[in-house]
């Protein structure tokens, strides 16, 4: 791959972000459920469309691919994982887990989805962030614990950019969130693409070249 234009260059070196290689914005995938795919929002306020705004705004050249499926859980992000991979992202984002929470699925079937997905990640020579979740406190300290301990663990395993909470300074907070308490408003999601976009950072300094 070869490098982009000239100001490009300067500007993604400044966010410590490499350039990208192709002559090509660089492609993030996002592989997520509705917390990516904007439940309830219109699509210029998503997660997606926020976050590619928010990098071409520091001079990054980024196309994000929208792979997030309200309702999915770890599973059906592993089952369609190969049918994201065909838009040949140079980088991606792994935000899964929501559901798996708050359906109290086993954290091992959690662990073992997202292993799967990152491996396979790694296959590919795709740089990945893992973006982290919490279960509801409802399902006790004991779940909790080896629900939160299962992103962790696979952030030192596959040494990806590990961002713990993707819902960091917006879950419980009632003006950031839709009625429903559970999906961020616009607002919300705003909060959160400031917050991941210094890992969205370190991740872009991953992504190979050549």
């Amino acid at each position: 791959m070869q490098g982009v234009g000239g100001c490009a260059i300067t500007a993604m070196c400044g966010t410590g972000a490499r350039a990208q290689a192709d002559g090509h914005m660089i492609r993030i995938l996002a592989l997520g459920d509705s917390l990516t795919a904007g439940y309830g929002l219109a699509r210029s306020d998503g997660f997606v469309a926020q976050l590619e705004r928010a990098l071409r705004a520091k001079g990054i050249p980024a196309r994000v691919i929208d792979a997030g499926v309200s309702g999915d859980t770890t599973a059906g992000g592993r089952a369609r994982l190969e049918w994201a991979l065909a838009e040949r992202p140079h980088v991606a984002i792994v935000a899964l887990g929501g559901n798996d929470g708050l359906r109290g699925l086993d954290p091992a079937s959690t662990h073992a989805n997202l292993s799967a997905i990152l491996s396979r990640l790694r296959e590919r020579n795709i740089p990945a962030l893992l973006a982290g979740m919490l279960a509801p406190p409802n399902l006790g300290a004991e779940y909790g614990e080896a629900f939160r301990n299962t992103y962790a663990q696979l952030a030192r395993e596959y040494e990806v950019v590990f961002y713990p909470f993707f819902l960091e300074g917006v879950a419980a907070e009632p003006a950031l969130n839709q009625p429903d308490g559970i999906h961020p408003n616009a607002r919300g999601v705003a909060v959160m693409v400031e917050r991941i976009l210094p890992s969205v950072e370190q991740l872009l300094a991953r992504a190979p070249r050549g």
